[in-house]
Order: C-alpha cells, then sequence, then structure tokens
C-alpha cells in the first residue's frame, strides 16, 4: 500500500511531467503505476486516500468466539492431548463422538497462543554438522 505523501509526491511528479510535455500514460509508466491507479488516486483535484486499513469488515458468522478458543486451548493441554498435534487430537476426539473445531482451527488457535511449537516428548530436530575427523588426501584412505 502507498501511503498519502508518497501518492501525493508520485501524483506531483506526473503532473509535473505532464506540465513540461511529457504524455499522462508514459508519465505513469515512468512512475511505474498504471494510468487506472493514477485517476483512482487523483479525483477531483484532490489527492485519494487508501481506504482499506479504515474498512469496516464483518465478522463471519462461523468464527469460533473467545470462549470457545479457550475451550481449545484447555482440551489441547488436557493430559492425553498435551504431547500430541492437531491431526492426532481432532480424529482421536471424533473417534469418541465429540467434534470441537476443524484441525485447521485446532492449528490456528494454537499457534496463536505460542503452544505449537513441537508437541511432543521427543526432542525437536537439530542440524548436525559433517564429520571432519576423517580427512583422505589419497584413494582407499578412509572408509565408511
Amino acid at each position: 500500500m502507498t501511503t498519502l505523501p508518497e501518492r501525493q509526491l508520485i501524483v506531483e511528479l506526473i503532473q509535473e511531467a505532464v506540465q513540461s510535455g511529457a504524455r499522462l500514460s508514459k508519465a505513469c509508466a515512468e512512475a511505474q503505476i498504471a494510468l487506472r491507479t493514477y485517476r483512482r488516486w487523483f479525483k477531483a483535484g484532490v489527492v485519494q486516500t487508501d481506504l482499506r486499513p479504515e474498512a469496516v469488515r464483518m465478522t463471519p458468522a462461523n468464527k469460533l468466539s473467545d470462549d470457545e478458543q479457550n475451550a481449545i486451548i484447555e482440551l489441547c493441554n488436557q493430559r492425553p492431548f498435551v504431547d500430541l498435534p492437531p491431526t492426532q487430537i481432532v480424529p482421536t476426539l471424533m473417534d469418541q463422538g465429540v467434534y470441537v473445531a476443524s484441525e485447521s482451527s485446532f492449528y490456528r488457535i494454537l499457534k496463536k497462543n505460542g503452544q505449537l511449537h513441537h508437541r511432543g516428548k521427543s526432542r525437536a530436530p537439530q542440524r548436525s554438522s559433517a564429520p571432519s575427523t576423517h580427512i583422505a588426501n589419497g584413494p582407499c584412505e578412509v572408509w565408511c
């Protein structure tokens, strides 16, 4: 997104180029914006602000409430599920006849609360460096 001061500067430079004799489309191309973008930015002699961040967006009707999200967190922190990823939690619950939320919702909520980092008893994978103790200076000197 382009901030209002940047837009004003770009529009000013384009207008200066047009007043100097350049074509509007060529000036816009030089500024790396489309002609349609220039016209949308510059309406009625005024540079328009970007209204996207200020737009009122409706919340989805099926959005989980805070209580439902907290229930998922509590469920994931219970003894049988504390070491399991959502790919194992959700099917286990479905086998018991309980549906709380989708697997992707579990992942999203755990990530939001910082609990998605390696859920399990095993250690997280670690990189190992290549062995540097055996050095071969010729053929058939080192055998693995």
